[in-house]
């Protein structure tokens, strides 16, 4: 363990004083109202530091950092946080006092309102499965990231790895959640959010200094740096900075990038934003429990100010990191259990066999940089197994001609395009022109491709040149000194069992009012339906550690990529439904079920024949055809009268001008920060 004694009293005094403020405060809850919504009592200021300490944790500072650190991503990534902020001024003028008039304790339950009761249940359903299967999994995953740098060995003979520690965080969550409800989420969030925010702003002023003096900090090569960054040894700091601002901190990326591109900011990022900040219950429970309709819309707004600092203090140190410390990043995917160790061991088994080898074996660009001479083994032995005979020793140029001849073979209109691609490349090389051509990689890319094509030849999990999702444990492990490094832990734990406790709640609270009520017993007591949701919270949590430890594989694509494509089989078919419900006064009620019904059916076709087009992409595409197939049956069967939903009393639905003019100012600073670093 390389926590000093001081580190670990920092962090268990802080997450026992969490855990105990949280769970004093919600002494008494025993009624569903008081337990899944905090007795609708909650204040703004309590409502904007519960959003975002629900939202930023291990999830962000992980997944997004370990985004920005790709070279192709870098500052892009901060679209998900800088368009969140427009997001959440648009939720609460527009969506929030819709939900909050209606008096609902669930999204889905709108839905039963609005459309019917199957609507309802399928959105329940599918609701439940993506909190388990997805969100809970990648927090538990990225929290237990973290902290995995921090730890060796065992203790009482249990190994400290990703997999225990994985099951730590998830039953830690389970346990705070279980005994305290939304309002000790909530009051953990007021706490752990302010102290995320001050740990996260203590982190990148330390990676600002290392990379103004790497020699200063353990474990950095200064030399090495200043490579990195092209920059002379005498650089000042506004000089290195100008250069990572040159090629990484820019908002717009080509229109092919599969990640973030710039077509997507145009509508298809404006999905998961959507859905996440105005559809997502784990987030909305939050607001449904607002005490007024004014003090929803100023939690809301003040939530949105506080998106905006998000990528300073999670994105720049994260593209910093790959600087400070590649190497390190490059030996964690190397070594790592769940990454290229155990691809290598079954490398070399297969090569001692040739004959018997069914197996080919994909690398990305790092790793093909990284690791050139075993880059090249690989690919000679995915040829062989292919069948694309190369001279050994053969140079990259010569490579090329003799993959142009087996592409030449192959009838299917994507080889083609490469071979037209692999001839330029070589005309450009014989030319001596500086270029992009394909490197290793991408012959190698080319080759699995068509090994894969034959069912018995199995494809193996891609070797990857960095773990890019260990960014900021690395600048937690080696930047922070002795005592801030228990509190920047503690901060960072402590938003991870926040999120979760939130994702835990808002899943029990959706699976016992709107499916254990509905169909299981609908004459549950209060202390009954307490008692259900507290059960599927440690069901829940299980499963979802269950699954955590898989996401380090590179198949995943990291964290933040992982949560986003999943969440696209369901966001964009919940956003739809929603905006005709709420804006087509007359679509008919049969809507919801067909939406909801087509839209995993749409992404995955989509996800099958065009798996290489950008996921957000495939969002904006099934969105579309799914509001044209509402208009169509709306125009076609429109509802005679619009529908007249249920209102309740007990809240104050006076809306604040307050927070709609500060709403404004957060929009146009946002628009000022894409101006500045589009």
């Amino acid at each position: 363990m390389e926590l000093h004694w001081l580190d670990i009293a920092v962090f268990a005094v802080f997450v026992i004083a969490v855990l105990a403020i949280g769970i004093l405060k919600s002494r008494g809850e025993k009624d569903s109202e008081s337990y899944f919504l905090a007795g609708r009592g909650l204040t703004w200021w309590l409502i904007g530091f519960s959003l975002i300490a629900a939202n930023i944790s291990a999830e962000q500072f992980i997944g997004m950092s370990g985004a920005a650190a790709k070279d192709s991503i870098g500052l892009a990534v901060a679209s998900y946080e800088w368009c969140a902020a427009i997001t959440l001024v648009v939720v609460a003028f527009f969506f929030l006092p819709k939900f909050l008039r209606s008096g609902i304790f669930t999204i889905p339950e709108y839905l039963e309102y609005r459309y019917n009761h199957s609507a309802r249940t399928i959105m329940s359903l599918l609701m439940v499965i993506i909190y388990v299967a997805v969100t809970i999994a990648t927090v538990v995953y990225a929290g237990a990231k973290a902290v995995e740098p921090l730890f060796s060995g065992s203790v009482l003979g249990i190994p400290i790895n990703l997999t225990s520690l994985c099951w730590v965080i998830g039953i830690l969550a389970a346990v705070y959640v279980a005994a305290g409800g939304l309002k000790a989420c909530a009051w953990a969030d007021l706490i752990q959010g302010s102290a995320l925010i001050l740990g996260g702003a203590v982190i990148m002023v330390l990676t600002f200094m290392a990379l103004d003096n790497p020699g200063d900090f353990r474990e950095i090569d200064e030399a090495a740096v200043h490579a990195s960054l092209g920059v002379e040894e005498d650089a000042t700091f506004g000089e290195k900075f100008q250069k990572l601002k040159e090629a990484k901190m820019h908002m717009v990326l080509p229109a092919d990038n599969t990640f973030l591109p710039w077509t997507a900011l145009l509508l298809g990022i404006w999905i998961p934003n959507f859905y996440y900040w105005g559809l997502n219950q784990f987030i909305m429970q939050r607001t449904l429990g607002a005490a007024s309709l004014a003090q929803g819309q100023k939690g809301v707004v003040f939530a949105a100010a506080l998106k905006l600092v998000i990528p300073f203090i999670v994105c720049i140190p994260g593209i910093m990191a790959l600087n400070l410390y590649g190497p390190k990043m490059q030996e964690s995917a190397m070594q790592g259990d769940q990454m290229n160790k155990p691809v290598l061991a079954a490398f070399e088994s297969a090569r001692a066999k040739p004959d018997t080898a069914k197996k080919v074996f994909p690398f990305d660009k790092d790793f093909a940089v990284l690791e050139t001479e075993m880059a090249q083994d690989i690919l000679a032995f995915n040829a062989a197994v292919a069948g694309v005979a190369i001279p050994a020793d053969a140079e990259l140029a010569e490579m090329r001609q003799h993959f142009i001849a087996s592409f030449n073979n192959d009838k299917h209109p994507n080889f083609q395009q490469k071979v037209k691609d692999i001839k330029k490349a070589n005309e450009e090389l014989d030319e001596g022109k500086e270029k992009k051509t394909l490197g290793l990689n991408d012959l190698n890319s080319h080759l699995v491709a068509m090994a894969a094509k034959d069912s018995k030849i199995e494809k193996q999990q891609e070797l990857v040149g960095y773990d890019y999702d260990s960014a900021f444990a690395m600048l937690i492990r080696y930047l922070t000194p002795v005592g801030l490094k228990g509190f920047v832990l503690a901060a960072l734990m402590g938003a991870v069992v926040s999120s979760l406790a939130s994702m835990l709640n808002a899943a029990s609270t959706i699976f016992t009012l709107d499916i254990y009520n509905e169909y299981i017993n609908k004459n549950a007591s209060q202390n009954h339906q307490v008692w259900v949701g507290r059960v599927c919270v440690l069901i829940f949590v299980l499963i979802g550690c269950a699954i955590a430890p898989q996401l380090a594989s590179p198949k995943f694509k990291g964290a933040f990529e992982y949560i986003q494509e999943f969440q696209g089989y369901v966001s964009p078919g919940i956003l739809t439904i929603f905006m005709f419900g709420l804006f087509v006064p007359r679509t008919p009620r049969i809507c919801g079920v067909v939406g909801l019904a087509l839209s995993p059916i749409i992404y995955g076709v989509l996800m099958i024949f065009w798996g290489d087009m950008p996921f957000l992409n495939r969002m904006a595409i099934t969105v579309g055809l799914l509001m044209v197939v509402l208009a169509v049956m709306t125009v076609i069967s429109p509802l005679r009268e619009p529908l007249k939903l249920p209102e309740q009393d007990k809240i104050e639905m006076k809306s604040s001008k307050g927070a709609l003019a500060f709403g404004l100012l957060v929009c146009i600073a946002t628009l000022a920060l894409y101006a500045i670093f589009w």
